[in-house]
C-alpha cells in the first residue's frame, strides 16, 4: 500500500464508521427519544466503541444534530417542481415527492418535532438545528407558491406557507400515530389540491378588493 492510499483508505472508513454511527443513532432516538438516547447506547447498537462516536461528534447533542441534518438533506432531493399539463397536476406530483421523500427519510422532522415541543433551561444544539432547516424548508415552501401563484400578496403567500407547513406536520403526526393504516402519499395528495384551491379563492378575493 503506497503512502497515498493510505490517507484514502482512513478517510473512507471514517466516513463508514460516522454513517454508522448517525444510522445508530436514528435507531436508538426512534425507539427513546432525545432524553433516552445516550453515547452508550449508540455505541452498543452501532457496534463502535464511544471514543470512535467521540472522535467524531463532541457528544450527544452533535450527534443528533447531525442526524437532523442529513435526513434533511435527504428530503430536500425531492424538492423540485415537476413538469406536468396543469398546475393543479405539478403541485400534486411535488407533494407526492414529498411525502415518499418523508417516508424514506422522516428523522430530522420527527426527532425536530420532539425537540420544539419540549422546553430546556439550555437550548440544545439539535433543536437550534431544526429550527434552522424548518427556516429553510419554509423558504422553499414560499418560493413554490409565488410560482403557483405569482399574483398573490406577501401576506397571501405566508399565510398559505405557514398552513402548508402546519399541515403537513399534522399529516407526519398522523402517520406517527396510525402507522400502516395511514396512506401518506394519498393524504398529501389531497394536501396539495386543498392548497390549489386555496390559493386560487385568495387570488380571486385579492383581485376583488
Amino acid at each position: 500500500m503506497t503512502d497515498e492510499t493510505k490517507p484514502r483508505r482512513r478517510r473512507a472508513n471514517g466516513e463508514e464508521s460516522r454513517l454508522k454511527i448517525l444510522d445508530a443513532a436514528v435507531e436508538v432516538a426512534t425507539e427513546r427519544g432525545y432524553d433516552g438516547t445516550s453515547i452508550a447506547l449508540v455505541s452498543k447498537k452501532s457496534g463502535l466503541p464511544a471514543s470512535s462516536i467521540y472522535w467524531h461528534f463532541k457528544d450527544k447533542d452533535e450527534l443528533i444534530a447531525a442526524v437532523i441534518e442529513r435526513s434533511f438533506g435527504t428530503w430536500l432531493t425531492a424538492w423540485s417542481v415537476p413538469d406536468g399539463d396543469s398546475p393543479r397536476e405539478r403541485l400534486s406530483a411535488l407533494a407526492t415527492q414529498v411525502a415518499k421523500a418523508l417516508l424514506d427519510s422522516p428523522d430530522f422532522l420527527r426527532l425536530g418535532l420532539m425537540l420544539t415541543l419540549e422546553h430546556r433551561p439550555v437550548e440544545a444544539k439539535a433543536r437550534t438545528v431544526f429550527l434552522a432547516v424548518r427556516e429553510d424548508a419554509q423558504r422553499r415552501i414560499a418560493r413554490t407558491v409565488r410560482e403557483f401563484a405569482p399574483d398573490l400578496a406577501e401576506h397571501s403567500i405566508q399565510l398559505l406557507t405557514t398552513y402548508s407547513m402546519a399541515a403537513a406536520d399534522g399529516l407526519f403526526i398522523a402517520k406517527e400515530i396510525g402507522g400502516d393504516s395511514i396512506d401518506l402519499l394519498e393524504l398529501f395528495e389531497l394536501h396539495a389540491h386543498l392548497l390549489y384551491d386555496a390559493a386560487v379563492r385568495l387570488t380571486a378575493s385579492e383581485g376583488t378588493t
